[in-house]
């Protein structure tokens, strides 16, 4: 790579989640940031692309990664990339999962929670005010986390109006036995604020294959008025999704729930109790 290549990928690098650059020579350009663990390693192809490689502490960030770009023919980690405008789509994503994914988003809440009590009297810590400090905190990270996981997009409606988005938990904020559970952006979906009503009701669930769970509470003509219609699924669900959404339906509302919408006969209508995962 000549020195104009070595100055672009720099500049696309810091304007897309990795400012920090650990070393540039002809050979390669590697990159990290003060804002998430996440290194990356960039060196050319012969046919003007790029080669990427990700050094990174997350179990799932080689996963999501592969998910969202598998034109790029991930192989061990190296992602080939035809041009700089894909290059950037690719390192902003992989910035923006470095920081939402487990357990960044554990590390920036407490992080957030020292500053803010540091500020505190004295007097207050160990009270009321320290708990209502933390759960405000912590619901600001969760909901921050799921945004950037999801692409600021609803995990069923793929409606991308932020204000009509809520960050729902699948297991809830005050079951979680730690922090690093309820911060977990596996824990819960963004989901549309009548889909979260519901959720978070446990009046309606997925399966593991991302459909649409009902509890039988909910008539035909209450999913009409709420817009919501019974072959509704996930866009993506990864496993790690999976634990949580297991928890959650074994909580759906009443003992039995419809199955997942299918184009079959009456008899799949039926309703029944959905298989545990």
């Amino acid at each position: 790579m000549d020195s104009l290549k070595i100055a672009l990928l720099e500049k696309t690098g810091h304007d897309h989640g990795f400012e920090h650059v650990l070393s540039a020579n002809p050979q390669a350009v590697c990159l990290a940031s003060a804002r998430h663990p996440t290194r990356v390693t960039v060196t050319g192809t012969a046919d003007d692309g790029y080669q990427v490689y990700f050094e990174t502490t997350s179990a799932t960030l080689p996963g999501e990664l592969a998910r969202s770009f598998p034109q790029w023919t991930p192989v061990d980690n190296h992602f080939l990339i035809p041009g700089n405008t894909e290059l950037a789509t690719l390192l902003l994503r992989a910035a923006g999962l470095s920081r939402a994914l487990p357990n960044q988003a554990a590390r920036s809440y407490e992080d957030a929670v020292s500053e803010e009590l540091a500020a505190l009297p004295p007097e207050t810590l160990h009270t009321e005010v320290e708990r209502m400090v933390r759960q405000r905190i912590g619901q600001q990270k969760f909901r921050e986390a799921m945004l950037t996981y999801w692409g600021g997009a609803c995990a069923v409606t793929g409606l991308t109006l932020p204000d009509a988005l809520r960050a729902s938990h699948a297991k809830p904020w005050a079951e979680c036995a730690s922090d690093a559970e309820r911060l977990d952006v596996f824990n819960g979906l963004l989901l549309t604020a009548n889909l979260d009503a519901l959720f978070d009701r446990f009046l309606i669930s997925f399966d593991t294959q991302g459909r649409l769970l009902l509890s039988p509470a909910l008539t035909a003509a209450d999913l009409c008025l709420l817009g919501i219609r019974p072959d509704m699924k996930l866009r993506w669900l990864a496993g790690e999704h999976q634990p949580y959404l297991q928890f959650h339906r074994e909580r759906l509302s009443g003992s039995r729930a419809c199955v997942p919408h299918r184009r079959a006969s009456n008899a799949d209508a039926a309703i029944k109790t959905p298989a545990a995962s």
